[in-house]
């Protein structure tokens, strides 16, 4: 979720990739064996992926997998473009489920696509190299994004949601009876806890990053593009004015002018947020799925109990339900029959229930596969840890339209972009909601048809 611009450059990028299938083997004859796997870690999650890809080298010694991390999903989609300028790109790439359109796009020189569809490669197999084929166990809310025209695009990995982290303590002492579930809930709870006398400055607080205003409208059964999200058709208009986005929007004004949302005053800031809640300056957190684990361990090391619940939403209209955040890894084609098949058996070695199961464990993303989540029942794992399992159970209440499955944008990411930094025109400035959302609809359709100029739209 973290990345701050649009992938058209890379995207444009990756169409100077040279190379044919007769090329890819004579390469591998040449004794270029290695999978490249690129991501966007650089934490614990590289160390945990590194092991990985140890363990599978030592099974398959032929085609040796290394891992690359990145600080950002930006400087990797630059590491990319730059790798794909000299002709040498990964055969695997990490990329967070906004660039979809985008690496739906991506062609080859010859004018191909880049990528191939995992589920086209594996083509029926149950096992690749040896490795069982898990990607027809993968959860319904990620199948559900990554399926576009029919086929499995991409292998899901690090899938997150947005969830709701409260102060236990905190709650107590104000009475507050219980976590609240929708906006009101929240204004009576944040009520209650600034009347305490050690009140925190602020009640709650997220990161202003689009992915919130998102995940709100699609709570609300709303739709930020045509056709269907961009479902039935390629998307070719916006809709930053709709009715369930300004329904956020103004909320999210009134917490602040109150004093209630404390704002750190950076955009696509998560670090800044989580550590507001860490230090007990406010008593509610919203943020990703994937930061559980490190949130509920701040709290214990701030002697400090956290609950962890579903995303608030708007109690005054049904709900739809909550869009999948994280990533996912795709598949380089053209890179020869044995070395393809490497990097597809390791895509299943990586998500096996073992090494799924352990992942969820050590982030707190969802369990990827509804096998891995049978372990971790089997283990007990989430009756000692109940709050892990709320992420999926959040994504399973979703309706299935399109509004809960999400939306599918060429130039996600800068659109994305112009939707942030309306919100903090509102907030920080004092924009008028309606107007500065007109405005911020009319500066992102000019990106997306620019991009679907581009690429065929």
């Amino acid at each position: 979720m973290r990345l701050s611009r649009s992938i058209l450059a890379a995207s444009a990028a990756l169409a100077l990739i040279a190379g044919t299938v007769a090329c890819s083997k004579e390469d591998d004859a040449a004794g270029d064996k290695q999978i490249d796997v690129w991501i966007a870690f650089t934490d614990y999650r590289l160390d945990w992926a590194k092991a990985r890809a140890d363990e599978f080298n030592a099974k398959h010694p032929e085609h040796p997998v290394v891992i690359s991390g990145y600080d950002s999903y930006e400087v990797l989609f630059d590491a990319v473009s730059a790798a794909i300028q000299k002709g040498t790109p990964p055969e695997i790439v990490q990329y967070f489920e906004a660039a979809t359109q985008d690496a739906r796009d991506a062609v080859n020189k010859d004018g191909e696509p880049l990528f191939i569809s995992v589920q086209q490669a594996i083509n029926g197999r149950t096992d690749v190299l040896g490795e069982p084929v898990v990607l027809d166990d993968v959860v319904d809310a990620a199948r559900n994004y990554y399926t576009t025209d029919g086929q499995f695009s991409s292998m899901p990995w690090n899938t997150s949601t947005t969830l709701f982290y409260s102060n236990k303590d905190m709650l107590e002492k104000a009475k507050v009876g219980k976590v609240p579930e929708t906006w009101d809930e929240i204004e009576a709870a944040c009520a209650k806890i600034m009347k305490l006398s050690d009140a925190p400055k602020h009640c709650i607080t997220w990161p202003n990053h689009g992915w919130f205003p998102e995940q709100a409208v699609a709570q609300q059964g709303g739709l930020i593009a045509d056709n269907e999200n961009g479902r039935a058709g390629r998307a070719q208009n916006i809709d930053y004015t709709s009715e369930e986005l300004l329904n956020f929007v103004k909320w999210e004004k009134e917490l602040y002018d109150s004093g209630t949302y404390y704002y750190s005053g950076k955009q696509n800031d998560w670090d800044g947020p989580q550590n507001a809640f860490a230090a007990k300056e406010v008593g509610f957190l919203m943020t990703s799925a994937g930061d559980a684990t490190a949130i509920v361990g701040a709290g214990k090391d701030g002697g400090f109990g956290v609950d962890v619940s579903r995303m608030p939403y708007n109690g005054d209209v049904p709900y739809a339900g909550n869009l999948i955040g994280g990533a996912t890894l795709w598949l380089t084609d053209k890179q020869g029959e044995a070395k393809q098949d490497a990097s597809l058996a390791f895509m299943q070695f990586l998500n096996n229930p073992k090494n799924a199961a352990d992942w969820h464990k050590t982030t707190g993303y969802i369990p990827i596969t509804k096998a891995a989540g049978a372990l971790l029942e089997q283990e007990g794992w989430f009756t000692e840890n109940p709050y892990q399992k709320v992420a999926t159970e959040q994504l399973a209440l979703a309706n299935g339209t399109p509004a809960a499955t999400g939306v599918l944008l060429g130039s996600f990411v800068s659109i994305r972009a112009v939707l942030t930094q309306a919100v903090e025109d509102v907030l920080v400035s004092g924009a008028d909601p309606a107007t500065r959302f007109a405005k911020a609809q009319e500066d992102a359709q000019k990106l997306l048809t620019d991009y679907n100029a581009l690429y065929g739209g």
